[in-house]
């Protein structure tokens, strides 16, 4: 029976060295946790320097052989890769404008087309639709038969922003 002894007292020193071990490694976790929302904040609040170098070659052959090692630097878009472009004009009011200009009953894909003539806006289906809803809720917009048109006042006259 001692051997039997001898594995439960080895199994309990075990169990108790990886209870440790994850105490250990949890603790560490958050120090590093820690650590990159430093990094993160000092990032944001420290000046360039006047002599850290750009993004020519130098800076590229400079960093070749590390890993970003911020979540800043992993945020940087690849070349080929385009970012959306800001507009002047939010959605919303683009698409208001939109169903103005267009007149009475202009359909979805009308405005679609409007918002890119007029505003240089590419809009996803589904975003036009949010946008448009997001008017009708707030009666300044109507929608009858997949169309849309300015709301009217009880006095007849058009809603307007």
């Amino acid at each position: 029976m001692s051997t039997m002894d001898d594995i439960a007292a080895q199994r309990q020193r075990l169990t108790e060295r990886m209870a440790r071990i994850d105490a250990e490694r949890l603790k560490v976790t958050e120090e590093l946790g820690e650590l990159d929302a430093a990094e993160r904040v000092l990032s944001r609040l420290t000046a360039a320097k006047p002599g850290r170098r750009g993004r020519g070659k130098g800076a590229q052959n400079a960093n070749a052989g590390k890993q970003p090692q911020s979540s800043a630097a992993r945020r940087i878009t690849p070349r080929g890769e385009r970012k959306p472009a800001k507009h002047e004009v939010p959605l919303r009011e683009a698409t208001l404008r939109a169903v103005k200009a267009l007149g009475k009953e202009a359909s979805a894909d009308q405005i679609r087309g409007y918002l890119g003539r007029k505003f240089g806006m590419q809009v996803r289906p589904l975003h036009l639709g949010r946008a448009l809803q997001s008017h009708r809720r707030a009666g300044r917009l109507e929608q009858r038969d997949e169309r849309w048109s300015m709301a009217q006042t009880q006095s007849g006259e058009a809603v307007s922003a």
